[in-house]
């Protein structure tokens, strides 16, 4: 069986704003990395921060499924792995549960451990991010 990463997150904010930092360029530059995202399937995009030794600091990227603002799908290809991380996102009274799936590794490598380490930090820089962001 091959290994995925499945996290999830509860945030004390409304869905949409969580949406706008999953789907907003400039937001998701904040918690993530640089890019050119835009939710639109079909858009090739790319996820940028500086090389490291054991990576080019490059993800490669396209939008599977916009389904505002419950379901958001695309490719994350780099190092060597081509999967795919999907976001689900419910309302749950004034909060959002939001669940990722990032799938597709070939095995528990070096490429799927730092995956898993990265998104872990990532989701606390979001909610960090959630809890400083005015959304009108």
């Amino acid at each position: 069986m091959k290994p995925e990463i499945s996290l999830d997150f509860q945030f004390d904010s409304p869905i949409e704003k969580v949406w706008h930092a999953l789907t907003d360029s400039t937001m998701l530059a904040k918690w993530v990395m640089d890019n050119n995202f835009e939710p639109i399937v079909g858009h090739k995009f790319q996820f940028r921060a500086e090389p490291t030794k054991h990576w080019n600091g490059i993800v490669d990227s396209e939008v599977l499924i916009v389904e505002e603002p419950y379901r958001l799908s695309y490719t994350w290809v780099t190092a060597g792995e081509n999967t795919t991380v999907t976001w689900t996102l419910n309302k749950i009274e004034d909060r959002t549960h939001l669940h990722l799936e990032h799938t597709g590794f070939q095995s528990e490598s070096l490429s799927y451990n730092g995956a898993k380490y990265g998104w872990v930090k990532m989701g606390a820089e979001l909610e960090t991010l959630l809890a400083r962001f005015q959304f009108n």
